[in-house]
């Protein structure tokens, strides 16, 4: 099925990510200390701290690095214990915006968090207030120019849900979360690597936003990206440019 252009937005994001490696890896910390707490240090039993170590490896964080902090925190040695949050707002034009977060300080996130919202052009709402809008699900973006045929063969056997060409011809597969794996491991089997593979709250509908008003929601996820406590941002603005 056809479906709207993500790959200036899919660039823009990786670009950022570029260019903050070293808080990159701070985020990556975070999550593995979580999942390992959570579900033990054992990757083949807990595929959160497997999708988590995967991440770290593709953030080239050196693999005793990677040990280090799965021992840290499987072990319940001291460190700081980190409590997952996750807030809802609107950003520019109306566009939702879920942000996901990992604090030792309720109080400091939900100030900041706010404090961005407010100050460049968004408002923080409530639980529930925009997550209806999104999906949690496994998703794969493959560059423009893929072999969609392929994609589709390879993903669907795997048990992905859809396979959707965009506009500008990129490609993306969805599968349920559970699913991930399974489908990650046969498009990697098959050779084919996609530029985006996570598990995410994908939107169901977008808010194609242009000019003052993109440049606007742009600053204004950059800004909440760039707090210290936020490990990912979801939103459903598709911005021109």
């Amino acid at each position: 099925m056809a479906g709207h252009s993500k790959w200036a937005n899919i660039q823009h994001r990786k670009g950022r990510q570029d260019e903050k490696r070293g808080k990159i890896w701070t985020r990556i910390i975070r999550e593995i200390t979580v999942a390992a707490r959570q579900g033990g240090a054992d990757i083949s039993a807990n595929p959160r701290l497997r999708l988590a170590i995967d991440k770290a490896k593709a953030a080239n964080m050196p693999a005793d690095r990677i040990k280090y902090n799965v021992d840290k925190a499987s072990g319940n040695l001291e460190g700081v214990n980190y409590e997952e949050i996750r807030y809802e707002g609107y950003g520019i034009g109306g566009a939702a915006i879920i942000v996901d977060t990992m604090t030792d300080n309720r109080v400091r996130t939900v100030a900041e968090v706010r404090h961005a919202f407010s100050k460049y052009g968004g408002n923080l709402g409530t639980e529930g207030s925009v997550a209806f809008q999104f999906k949690h699900c496994g998703q794969f973006v493959f560059a423009p120019d893929t072999s969609e045929d392929q994609v589709m063969e390879v993903a669907l056997e795997a048990g992905a849900e859809d396979v959707i060409s965009g506009d500008d011809g990129s490609v993306e597969v969805l599968c349920a979360a559970a699913d991930f794996e399974a489908v990650k491991t046969a498009l990697e089997t098959a050779g084919l690597k996609p530029e985006i593979a996570e598990v995410t709250m994908r939107a169901e509908n977008t808010i194609p936003l242009t000019g003052e008003d993109a440049e606007r929601m742009r600053k204004l996820l950059d800004v909440i990206e760039d707090l210290d406590d936020v490990q990912d941002v979801f939103h459903n603005a598709e911005i021109d440019g």
